[in-house]
């Protein structure tokens, strides 16, 4: 059965307890967590706190899915930059959200932080692939010992100058050539920057795919938008997806329960229609 969720930075403001009760009644069945908005620098959470937080979600009757947004806080952490020390700051940051994802219960960690991949004006494409192989490696390896998959995010040109496409982030991930470093798809994004149609991307990739946002252009939820998502929902489908189809927005309008009960009933209807629930 397909499963369903939701991302907690929706709940601006709201606490984590009451965001988990609240994702809970409208029907989803997991939630996803940006660590930003659990600390400022979330290298001061501990493995206890995470495994805390898990709890809390498991009382409200969620799975903690993952975490995204992985490297909005603290500032300083790059994929690809040329400075040594900082790619290894990013790749044990990495390997302590690894951890802390484990120990809430989620076994997957969206890679997209646009503006902490980007390549330097007047850095070579390949030296930048190359350090992005290096820290990822690292990480994959971390992820691996503790059960959590790294899942890379393409993501649009208007974002970023790096992994613009699932076809250059796949040449990525068969580079890490680590079993634990996979691939993301997220509506918004394979609509802004894919030249075939949203269910080609979708069965051209599903040997790589691991977990999938549904969103719209215009930075809402599903059904929100113009996007129709049964041909999305029939691609899925007929690409033997497994994984959670979890609701990111940016527009925060309005207000959370309005988002994720107009999203989940929208999601729930059309994935019936395309049989896959």
């Amino acid at each position: 059965m397909m499963k369903f969720g939701i991302c907690n930075e929706t709940y601006q403001n709201w606490t984590f307890e009451k965001t988990c009760e609240d994702i809970a009644a409208c029907g989803y069945h997991g939630v996803e967590i940006a660590p930003f908005t659990l600390h400022e620098d979330p290298r001061k959470l501990t493995e206890k706190d995470a495994a805390a937080l898990g709890a809390i979600a498991r009382r409200a009757g969620l799975e903690v899915i993952g975490l995204h947004w992985l490297l909005v806080k603290p500032p300083g952490m790059n994929l690809t930059t040329d400075d040594a020390a900082v790619r290894k700051q990013t790749a044990e940051f990495g390997s302590h959200l690894a951890r802390l994802c484990a120990a809430m219960g989620g076994k997957i960690m969206v890679w997209g932080s646009p503006k902490q991949r980007n390549i330097a004006e007047d850095q070579p494409y390949e030296r930048a692939f190359a350090n992005s192989v290096e820290v990822l490696r690292q990480v994959s390896d971390t992820c691996g010992k503790v059960g959590v998959t790294i899942a890379m995010e393409p993501l649009t040109p208007k974002e970023t100058n790096y992994l613009t496409t699932a076809a250059e982030t796949v040449k990525l991930i068969n580079a890490v050539g680590h079993p634990n470093c996979r691939l993301h798809l997220d509506v918004k994004a394979m609509a802004g920057s894919e030249e075939d149609t949203l269910p080609e991307v979708i069965l051209e990739n599903r040997a790589y795919t691991v977990h999938f946002h549904a969103n719209d252009v215009n930075l809402r939820g599903p059904g929100f938008g113009e996007i129709d998502f049964l041909p999305i929902a029939v691609a899925l489908k007929d690409a033997g997806y497994k994984g959670y189809v979890s609701v990111e927005v940016f527009d925060y309008t309005p207000d959370p329960h309005t988002i994720a009960i107009k999203s989940i009933e929208y999601l729930k209807r059309t994935f019936k229609a395309a049989g896959a629930i």
